[in-house]
């Protein structure tokens, strides 16, 4: 008679429970006796029981045998942490070279564009740097125009202020306003024109006295 396949699951019974329990672990004593005879090999066994019954077996001294087992498994352990570093450090290395490298490649950069260490460039690389510096310039230069640009707005918002400032103190004094600024420059632009159309000259009537 064939002996039908037991399914994996909790045996709800209890009677049926215990029985299997005590077969099993009859068996797994068994052929953990067997294998330590048949291979010399150290084997160590513990089972407990639902309700707490201690089961063992040990081919050899139990708590050498754990001591053994807790000490493989610390050297395991270390094993795969120093594997994880090393997979971690790894790609530290790589980068750590790349950026190097990186750090290299624009110290050299930097150099050459002051001027230094040309002798190792070719002509088409002494081009480029040309270009590089022309470029910085023009980048330069715009930004000095801007920042001129923004100082003379800045002078006229001030000079604005003030004539407003002194206009309204001059009025808390009772004194006649100044002009604008622009009209002040107009009256001295059209005075300067006045001053240099206003040509000294001496006429005299007859021949010239003699020096």
């Amino acid at each position: 008679m064939v002996r039908g396949k037991i399914q994996m699951k909790f045996i709800e019974n209890e009677s049926s429970r215990l029985v299997t329990f005590s077969k099993r672990k009859n068996g797994l004593l068994k052929k953990a006796r067997e294998l330590s005879v048949l291979c010399d090999a150290e084997v160590a066994l513990i089972i407990f029981s639902q309700k707490g019954r201690l089961f063992q077996f040990s081919s050899s001294n139990m708590e050498n045998t754990i001591e053994k087992y807790l000490e493989h498994g610390k050297e395991e352990e270390t094993t795969t942490n120093n594997t994880e570093v090393q997979q971690h450090v790894q790609p530290l290395k790589h980068e750590g070279a790349f950026t190097a490298k990186k750090i290299e490649f624009f110290e050299s950069s930097k150099r050459k564009l002051l001027g230094q260490d040309l002798g190792t460039c070719s002509v088409e690389e002494l081009h480029d740097i040309h270009i590089q510096l022309e470029n910085s310039l023009k980048t330069i230069r715009a930004r000095k125009a801007e920042l001129y640009k923004e100082d003379i707005k800045k002078s006229k918002a001030k000079e604005k202020f003030l004539f407003q400032e002194n206009t309204r103190l001059r009025k808390q004094c009772g004194r006649k306003p100044n002009q604008t600024p622009e009209k002040q420059k107009e009256i001295a632009s059209c005075s300067q024109r006045t001053v240099s159309l206003e040509v000294v000259t001496d006429l005299f009537i007859g021949l010239p006295p003699f020096q």
